[in-house]
């Protein structure tokens, strides 16, 4: 699917935000950057060396967190700088260190192993990555090798593509009044039930666009108390599908984190939807798919895509049934690096230990959204 405008608002708005909130509260390495002050340069051991260049990319310092690599002459700056925050426009490219860690897994008189954890801020939630970094000593500091991922290099070829699609032609301002534009398709919630959970009370729940085109789905909902009292209304973004093809279904999850489920008399649904133009490219494949027990209890696999057009952002979402064929979770991943033709991308899916235990079955569907011209 690749409807991109709603994404687009959301990363125009995310931005600013971020922005205001970088003025508002620098971190300490930010603001020392930002006014020409040095970085405390501390590279007496493997950790301090690791933890000085965290500093530098959390501030984007890119010249200075480059000239301290050991290995800076096996790669450019531009190289280094785009390997943290991609080379094609997706999720990383709008998003910010906000916090990391340093551990070290082994160290000697002469080199050192140190694991970098990063978690990213990014306009969908955070978002972490690992390196394992080797640390050299060169007298009496020690110095970073960056383990640079090598861009991936898509062959020059020809894709040839047969999908649907549907465009809409809404009514005009030089109509006749009372003119009306294409009905709304019609959607119908085909699975929910509360379940409590200890942060609150969570509804889970499947809906289907049974029209023959496509649809902009969201759902609410509001609790009522015993006495049909409103107790609160809430709605799901980010754990449903909100572009459906015809005759498709997606998950929705809607959290409450305030409430129990032992005050809630009765729930009133409220899908909504809207005529959009659609298509059925890029086509993504999903592969390899594996449920991985608990403890560690997740849903793990590879994303293809299979058309010749850059997929700037996938949304993974996972619907896990029990024997009976109940929704026992919803869970999902937003792939924070495009997904660029023919070339696979790992997903992971956490999904809760004690309802791990209840799957008997799941079903996989990805959203893209593309935004830019990023062919």
């Amino acid at each position: 699917m690749s409807n991109g405008r709603l994404l687009a608002a959301s990363l125009a708005g995310a931005t600013i935000v971020l922005v205001v909130i970088g003025t508002v509260w620098p971190s300490a390495s930010a603001a020392a950057y930002a006014g020409g002050e040095k970085f405390i340069e501390d590279s007496s051991t493997p950790e301090a060396a690791v933890q000085n260049l965290g500093d530098k990319i959390r501030a984007q310092a890119w010249d200075k967190a480059y000239s301290s690599l050991a290995n800076r002459a096996q790669f450019t700056e531009p190289q280094f700088r785009r390997d943290l925050t991609s080379y094609y426009p997706d999720l990383r490219t709008y998003a910010t260190l906000s916090s990391f860690e340093v551990q070290p897994l082994h160290a000697s008189d002469s080199d050192a192993t140190v694991r970098l954890k990063m978690r990213w801020s990014t306009v969908v939630g955070p978002s972490s990555t690992t390196r394992d970094l080797h640390v050299v000593r060169n007298g009496n500091e020690w110095r970073v090798e960056w383990p640079l991922q090598k861009e991936t290099i898509v062959p020059p070829q020809v894709i040839a593509v047969n999908y649907l699609r549907w465009d809409v032609i809404n009514r005009t301002a030089g109509d006749d009044w009372g003119a009306q534009d294409v009905e709304a398709p019609h959607v119908r919630i085909v699975d929910m039930h509360p379940v409590q959970r200890a942060e609150g009370l969570v509804l889970l729940g499947e809906l289907l666009n049974e029209d023959v085109v496509p649809a902009y789905v969201s759902v609410s909902a509001t609790l009522l108390s015993k006495d049909q009292k409103p107790i609160e209304t809430g709605g799901t973004f980010d754990e449903i599908s909100h572009q459906l093809l015809p005759k498709q279904v997606t998950p929705f999850l809607i959290r409450f984190p305030s409430v129990s489920l032992a005050d809630v008399g009765s729930v009133r649904m409220n899908p909504f939807s809207t005529l959009v133009p659609a298509s059925a490219d890029p086509v993504i494949e999903i592969e390899n798919e594996k449920m991985n027990p608990a403890p560690d209890a997740s849903l793990t696999g590879q994303l293809t895509n299979q058309s010749g057009q850059i997929a700037n952002v996938a949304h993974v979402l996972g619907t896990f049934y029990d024997k009976s064929g109940q929704v026992v979770w919803v869970g999902d991943q937003y792939v924070d690096h495009a997904l660029l033709p023919q070339t696979p991308v790992a997903f992971n899916i956490h999904i809760p230990e004690d309802l791990a235990r209840k799957v008997s079955s799941e079903r996989t569907v990805v959203s893209t959204y593309t935004f830019g011209d990023s062919r």
